[in-house]
């Protein structure tokens, strides 16, 4: 639990010396004077519209739970160990976030190699969900679709690795052959393969990609909806467009959480395709990663919470191994 939790405060510290620089490369006095003017109810509205991702992203838990017939989970329970694996948002490609497969195991005798690979079919159809927004975004942008490009490639190695079953097959009877705590690897292993060969199979990305295209929308026009509390007007496509890049190179990029990756490419659109100046440009980019990023970490922090009140053994032990 210490583990887990120093490794977040040490992202949390980067996050501030990240945004203290961004602050003052364009200018602490311009970026002062433009959050003087900004509509604060702007903000308010962006994490609406982040909150309602996570909406649509618990529907994709529970559709994954239920291909795995993973049943007999409140509704309740479920939606706060969903949410408790935003605790571990900013770590590189989200991917800390089986974190909540641990935590399934210890409050509902989930085993852990079962529904880990839900976190991976998340992130698959993630990344399907915002190449479609680049796609439609970058209609008049030829660089937003080596984006695209990028992240389908990523997708179908993802896909190839998951339903081709030999390479598998080959790792797994190997780690076998070695007995020991390597045939018990194996073994876990050989069930989270099965789970994930279930969960990532093409039928099965449909209506999550459909729920993420919508989800990942919702943030790209919460990026809008500040911009407007800035007065600055950007087509909602190009904004769509800004985000969903942005989200993606963060997801490839292996850096906690998109760190400085997609500030950076958020912040470089807006002045260099949007013709947004330079201050509101940062101070939206930092209002967004606000109202997206750290907003899920304290969503989670408060699920976990409550789930500890319910579960006062919750995390007790072990927990720091279950996420290594």
């Amino acid at each position: 639990m210490k583990k887990f939790l120093r490794r977040i405060v040490i992202a949390m510290l980067l996050g501030v010396l990240l945004y203290g620089a961004f602050v003052i490369y364009s200018g602490y006095s311009e970026i002062r004077s433009s959050l003087s003017g900004f509509q604060w109810s702007a903000f308010g509205f962006a994490l609406l519209l982040a909150s309602g991702n996570y909406g649509l992203r618990f529907l994709k838990w529970e559709y994954y739970l239920a291909r795995l017939n993973i049943r007999g989970i409140p509704k309740g329970d479920s939606l706060l160990v969903f949410l408790s694996g935003f605790v571990l948002t900013i770590t590189p490609g989200k991917v800390g976030e089986v974190f909540k497969s641990a935590v399934l195991s210890e409050t509902h005798g989930v085993p852990t190699a079962r529904a880990a690979p839900i976190v991976v079919a998340e992130r698959l159809t993630d990344v399907i969900g915002v190449i479609a927004l680049i796609v439609i975004g970058s209609a008049g942008f030829s660089g937003g679709l080596s984006w695209a490009i990028a992240g389908t490639c990523c997708v179908v190695v993802g896909l190839t690795l998951i339903l081709w079953r030999r390479p598998g097959e080959w790792v797994l009877g190997a780690l076998a052959r070695r007995g020991g705590r390597w045939s018990n690897l194996a073994e876990r292993g050989r069930e989270a393969f099965d789970s994930l060969r279930i969960v990532a199979s093409p039928g099965a990305l449909l209506w999550p990609s459909f729920l993420s295209v919508l989800g990942w929308g919702a943030e790209g026009m919460a990026l809008l909806l500040i911009l407007r509390g800035f007065e600055v007007n950007v087509d909602p496509a190009l904004a769509v467009f800004f985000y969903a890049t942005a989200t993606l190179a963060g997801a490839i990029v292996p850096v906690p959480g998109g760190l400085g990756v997609a500030e950076a490419m958020i912040q470089e659109q807006l002045i260099r395709l949007g013709r947004v100046p330079q201050a509101p440009a940062t101070s939206a980019m930092i209002l967004i990663r606000f109202a997206t990023l750290w907003w899920a970490v304290i969503v989670g922090f408060i699920a976990l919470a409550l789930l500890r009140r319910r579960f006062p053994k919750l995390l007790r032990e072990g927990a720091d191994e279950e996420i290594d």
